[in-house]
């Protein structure tokens, strides 16, 4: 079983306007893995790649997997400190970087710059089975025990052939990526799903302001039929940047973090196209694995839609496993993950009898049709009542005033934990807590009306795009002490 990593489609990187033909990816693939080799790296072994949205890093990505290694994809700004703790923990055989020296202390292994590396007369040909380790992406932990999801060659092609299923050709025909390489969303539903398939990419990081205050414009010069993204980017772009005019874009994915039915309503009219389609994935499902589209829905809070292959079902508070009903959602899954990296305790607890325990909370109703409610692991428990920090953040942004909002819990002596919450001004103008508080008081139950507001200038976000509800509420008093 191999990877086809001498049929790709083009990369093309916004940034400097350089195209990858299929042809000269191939020829990366081949130069790393030719020098991936002669360092002493082979089938098996774990590869660190400290790059990322670029056409280099998709032709070393593919010379990791034509010598049946495994790819580690780290966030290109992860430190010199983060670094060394993950090539330790994964026992790495080697690290590519794109050629650019910034190394000043010593690794446990190689670094190897992949920009410099030379052609080779002879054609690399390894070898690797379907459930080899093929990709570790790691979702925490690099300042404390790294938490690395581990998939397989089966898993990702199982994703990815989902995914062509599921999205037609036609539409995949011009992809934009404006999300990272190395999380689930970016590399695999945006990128892999369109290049196994000999078709083009765009990468145009969101990051970069230039891009989400241009995003139009992008679509409309290089004629973009489908792109996905995060709910962040979309808060920006909505009433501050001029929608595409030559009518290319044909379907737009959403993930990786809640999504309002105002906002999904919202990017529907920006794009003019009604196959919005709000997605469910996690990293350790290889990204997306459920998806409803307002083609065929209508916008609400949550609503995820059918599994794009798999089956799902709901755990009851007395333990039982029903295919309708509420609780948290299980699933199973060909592209399920095998484990977290060399964490068997944390992997036995999410994988369980065939399921995969995701954590979050949902309703699946008699057609199969999943909405989610909330994140159990992120519940606020005030006073024994259970309370959704999402129903929360979803109502706020309703409000005229509301850019984004984001609960969180405190612990309070009383009990136990009370809800908090951070706003951003949404039209720039002063918000004031107590008429929020009032406001909400009308619309929410009370053990849901927030008891502390904290109104910033942004909320944090990941280097994914997501909103960790630990790091704002450390943020929140941290502003306030």
């Amino acid at each position: 079983m191999r990877i086809p990593t001498e049929s790709l489609g083009t990369v093309t990187d916004w940034r400097d306007g350089i195209t990858w033909s299929s042809a000269e990816l191939a020829a990366q693939a081949n130069r790393t893995a030719r020098h991936l080799i002669e360092s002493g790296a082979g089938r098996g072994d774990r590869i660190v790649i400290w790059h990322g949205g670029s056409g280099r890093f998709f032709g070393d990505l593919m010379g990791v997997w034509k010598i049946g290694a495994c790819a580690v994809c780290l966030n290109p700004s992860t430190t010199e400190e983060e670094l060394g703790r993950i090539v330790d923990f994964v026992n790495a055989a080697a690290v590519l970087d794109d050629g650019i020296t910034r190394l000043d202390t010593t690794l446990s292994a190689p670094v190897l710059n992949s920009g410099a590396f030379v052609n080779s007369d002879d054609d690399v040909v390894g070898e690797s089975k379907l459930d080899d380790d093929a990709l570790i992406l790691f979702t925490s932990g690099t300042t404390g025990t790294p938490k690395g999801v581990l998939h397989s060659f089966r898993s990702l092609l199982a994703r990815v052939a989902l995914n062509q299923f599921h999205i037609p050709r036609s539409v995949r025909e011009r992809t934009l990526s404006v999300l990272p390489t190395h999380f689930g969303h970016g590399l695999i539903g945006n990128c892999l799903t369109v290049l196994l398939d000999r078709q083009s990419l765009l990468l145009a990081p969101a990051t970069n302001l230039d891009v989400s205050g241009n995003l139009g414009a992008i679509i409309d010069e290089h004629s973009i039929t489908f792109m996905s993204s995060v709910p962040t980017l979309w808060k920006r772009v909505l009433g501050s940047v001029p929608p595409p005019q030559n009518g290319s874009l044909m379907r737009v994915h959403v993930g990786s973090a809640p999504l309002s039915a105002e906002l999904w309503n919202g990017i529907a009219d920006w794009a003019d196209t009604r196959d919005v389609v709000n997605m469910y994935g996690i990293t350790e499902t290889a990204n997306w694995i459920a998806g409803a589209s307002l083609a065929d829905h209508e916008a609400a809070d949550g609503l995820v839609g059918d599994m794009w292959g798999g089956t799902a079902a709901v755990l009851d508070t007395s333990g039982g496993i029903h295919a309708e009903g509420e609780g948290e959602l299980l699933v199973q899954s060909p592209s399920l993950m095998q484990g977290y990296f060399q964490l068997p305790e944390q992997t036995n607890a999410v994988l369980r009898n065939g399921w995969f325990h995701t954590g979050d909370i949902g309703h699946i109703d008699a057609k199969g049709t999943i909405r989610l409610t909330g994140r159990q692991k992120y519940e606020i428990n005030r006073g024994g009542i259970k309370v959704h920090p999402e129903d929360i953040d979803l109502l706020l942004e309703r409000h005229d005033s509301v850019g984004e909002a984001c609960a969180f819990a405190l612990p309070d002596e009383i009990e136990g934990e009370i809800v908090a919450v951070a706003v951003t001004s949404g039209d720039g103008s002063k918000l004031d807590p107590r008429a929020l508080r009032r406001w909400c008081g009308e619309r929410l139950a009370r053990e849901k009306i927030p008891s502390r507001w904290f109104v910033v200038d942004e909320i944090p976000k990941t280097d994914r795009g997501k909103v960790n509800r630990d790091n704002v509420a450390a943020y929140c008093l941290d502003l306030n002490s």
